[in-house]
């Protein structure tokens, strides 16, 4: 049996308190950060070599079905407000389309000729990197893409919670962090979903920042989109160059962005 499907270490959840269903959830939820830390070598093995297929013109593209693909979706959603980047560099693809997003569509999952289908639209080509996520590791939808994607000469990688499983068998870089058994019993949004989540996040962070879209500890390249990223940028501004913050804000909605305003500033 998969870890991901094992029986949960606790019995009867529906005669706990709620302040016991919430230590138990949260005993469990201590243990994903060391499952996490297990595989950075794998992930810095991944990133490195990402740094140099984007700035090759290569694309990230995220797969999964359920809970897995939303969160490749989450991710990928925003790296350009966030950084900066044009929305075509990573992408987050999920089995059944966008209207899976929000409710299940059965059987898409099943189909291993699906991913590979989706991926077509965007032209894929051998600078691109596929990223499976599935928690179970034996989703056919993103199995099959990562087997096509391999025969095609792109680099695949997957996330995936159980050891041993088809999925890592097919990725050319493995990513496994294993949590163990699911506080309800097969319920990966929990566990999974959270190690999932954390790993996507070091992926593209380091990502960013090793592509220049971070200065110092700043999202210079941030998108202007709200009164609050206005202040936000405005403060990085005079934290930068320790001018009053109105003069910030005016020298950041002249400019449109962080990075803009000090590259002007300093000329």
């Amino acid at each position: 049996m998969r870890v991901t499907e094992s029986s949960s270490l606790y019995n009867n959840l529906d005669q706990m308190s709620v302040n016991e269903l919430l230590t138990g959830i949260n005993n469990e939820d201590a243990k994903i950060h060391i499952a996490v830390q297990k595989e950075i070598p794998q992930i810095e093995k991944l990133v490195t070599q990402l740094v140099d297929r984007i700035k090759a013109g290569g694309r990230l593209f995220y797969l999964g079905a359920g809970t897995s693909g939303r969160l490749g979706i989450l991710d990928a959603s925003e790296i350009p407000p966030t950084y900066g980047m044009p929305d075509g560099v990573v992408i987050g693809l999920i089995a059944g389309g966008d209207r899976a997003i929000r409710k299940a569509v059965e059987e898409a999952e099943d189909n291993i000729h699906g991913g590979w289908e989706d991926l077509q639209k965007f032209q894929v080509n051998d600078k691109d990197t596929i990223v499976g996520i599935a928690a179970s590791g034996g989703t056919p939808y993103v199995i099959g893409a990562l087997q096509d994607g391999n025969a095609n000469g792109l680099l695949t990688s997957c996330i995936t919670c159980n050891p041993n499983s088809e999925i890592a068998k097919v990725a050319k870089i493995a990513i496994e962090p294993i949590v163990g058994p699911e506080f309800v019993t097969g319920s990966t949004r929990m566990k999974a979903g959270t190690a999932q989540k954390l790993v996507l996040n070091m992926i593209t962070t380091s990502l960013m920042i090793k592509l220049g879209r971070v200065k110092g500890n700043k999202m210079v390249d941030m998108q202007l989109t709200n009164k609050k990223l206005v202040e936000r940028g405005s403060k990085m501004i005079v934290d930068e160059l320790g001018i009053e913050f109105e003069e910030a804000k005016r020298l950041l909605l002249l400019h449109g962005s962080v990075r803009a305003v000090l590259d002007n500033y300093k000329k």
